[in-house]
């Protein structure tokens, strides 16, 4: 994105402008600048539509011939307007003009300290397109913003707010990428040259290092596939950290449920199965890229979940790395398997905190849809940290209980654990309960983005398809910790 301040609608390059307008038609900061002498006019074209304002809504009108610009985006502010809502409208209105590649606005001018950021946040994750498969895109320019009528701090908040969008748009590539382009191995190839770009040090573990490291888990689940399984690592160290963070990232880049095979309609999106992996990586090079003062290492734990000949059986033991063992029942309850080894190995690390994201559950889509995460911690300070980060980034999570008394849901005749809990219920649960044992006693957050890190409808500045879900909630997580 290219992002400029200037004084007036004048002063800007683009033909068109988006701007704001509260509840019952009122202006505004900026927004009858760009409407001098027509505001009547304007106000009686926007009731002809429909438009009054309400949070949501968008309405585009061609303006007279010497008017500032040719057309402009009104889009609906609501009552209560907070950040995410400034996002989201953002978002419309750079969809409502989604063929041009330069845009005024007025938005940033709201009174909400961080506006500016907000707005090029909405307008740049909307603009993303996931079009490399197709035979006949369109290149199309960067986007263009001119922030008309400068306000203070904008140039801070609008750098830090483009590498959070090539952030998400990584993490939402990674995930839009077809399963066949993506085997373990190439996707830590294709982060680790850009971390190393960006000052990241990455090391990657592969069979051989695995086996070596006792990673029983990770091992067990890649057997069925021809390419084998790999733990990445990114690991941003500054000169004087404030704090460590450890992420951990589920990296299932194919799920077909192993010889516990899912269902054809269950299976045409299982490439999104490493969504977590993809938050945790493209999260780490922004942190790197922003110079948060924090130490952030991410494990992505990368494994290809097929029904080969080597595969895993149900009844089969594996070891994880901290020692303990997990009887596999369900050969599609794999992602807490490769967890559990990421999982002890960051423990050793001695951080602050351990998040670890994962699309995990189907049973946390249920309970909570497809919109909303859940958060699993065993106190509340560990978990009211990450709930206030995606809180600030409009990223919806949801704190959910995990209680001792159902551990013994996992319990194993053979094994100290087994890894499906007793029957249909509490499935998230029991799953978290689960990686508990592979933390030790260090502050530990598990986050279940099975529902929104893919949706199959886009919204606002959501794309249909992969979302980067969690990406921003890392970021502020990290910046909260520098403290």
């Amino acid at each position: 994105m290219r992002v400029k301040s200037v004084r007036s609608f004048g002063g800007s390059e683009a033909s068109v402008a988006v701007v704001g307008v509260y509840a019952g038609l009122r202006s505004a900061p900026g927004t009858d600048s760009v409407l001098k002498g027509i505001k009547s006019w304007v106000r009686t074209a926007l009731v002809a539509t429909g438009f009054d304002g309400a949070s949501g809504q968008v309405a585009v009108l061609a303006l007279p011939d010497g008017s500032p610009v040719s057309r402009v985006g009104f889009v609906g502010l609501g009552d209560d307007l907070d950040l995410d809502g400034l996002r989201q409208a953002a978002a419309l209105g750079r969809k409502a003009l989604d063929k041009e590649t330069r845009i005024a606005t007025t938005l940033h001018r709201v009174p909400l300290d961080g506006a500016a950021g907000a707005v090029v946040e909405g307008m740049g994750m909307a603009d993303y397109r996931f079009d490399r498969y197709k035979s006949q895109r369109v290149d199309r320019d960067p986007l263009g913003i001119d922030l008309v009528g400068s306000t203070d701090g904008w140039e801070t908040e609008t750098a830090r707010s483009a590498v959070v969008v090539d952030a998400v748009g990584l993490a939402r590539d990674l995930v839009n990428e077809p399963s066949r382009a993506k085997s373990p191995v190439m996707f830590a190839e294709r982060i680790g040259t850009l971390a190393v770009r960006h000052g990241v040090a990455t090391e990657t573990w592969d069979i051989e290092r695995l086996t070596e490291e006792g990673m029983g888990g990770l091992i067990g689940v890649g057997m069925g596939s021809h390419r084998p399984p790999c733990l990445f690592v990114v690991h941003h160290k500054p000169r004087r950290p404030k704090a460590k963070l450890a992420l951990v990232g589920k990296g299932i880049v194919f799920d077909s449920g192993g010889l516990s095979l899912k269902s054809a309609d269950f299976m045409e999106n299982m490439k999104d199965d490493m969504a977590g992996a993809a938050a945790v990586v493209a999260a780490t090079v922004a942190i790197a890229r922003l110079g948060i003062p924090v130490e952030v290492v991410g494990y992505a734990a990368l494994a290809e979940n097929m029904p080969g000949g080597g595969a895993q059986r149900p009844g089969d033991v594996l070891q994880i790395r901290n020692g303990k063992t997990i009887e596999v029942l369900n050969t599609d309850a794999e992602g807490r398997l490769v967890l559990a080894d990421a999982l002890s190995l960051a423990a050793e690390g001695k951080p602050d905190l351990i998040v670890d994201v994962a699309t995990l559950t189907g049973a946390c889509k249920v309970a909570l849809g497809p919109k909303i995460a859940g958060v699993f911690a065993r106190d509340d300070e560990a978990a009211n940290k990450v709930l206030a980060a995606a809180r600030s980034t409009g990223e919806r999570m949801w704190h959910m209980p995990l209680p001792s008394d159902y551990r013994t849901m996992i319990d194993s005749a053979v094994a100290d654990m087994k890894n499906t809990g007793q029957g249909r219920y509490g499935g998230a649960i029991t799953a978290a309960l689960l990686l508990e044992e592979f933390v030790g006693d260090t502050p530990w957050v598990h986050v279940d983005i099975a529902g929104p890190a893919f949706l199959d409808t886009a919204e606002h500045y959501l794309p249909k398809g992969g979302t980067g879900f969690g990406v921003r909630a890392l970021i502020e997580l990290a910046e909260s910790m520098k403290a």
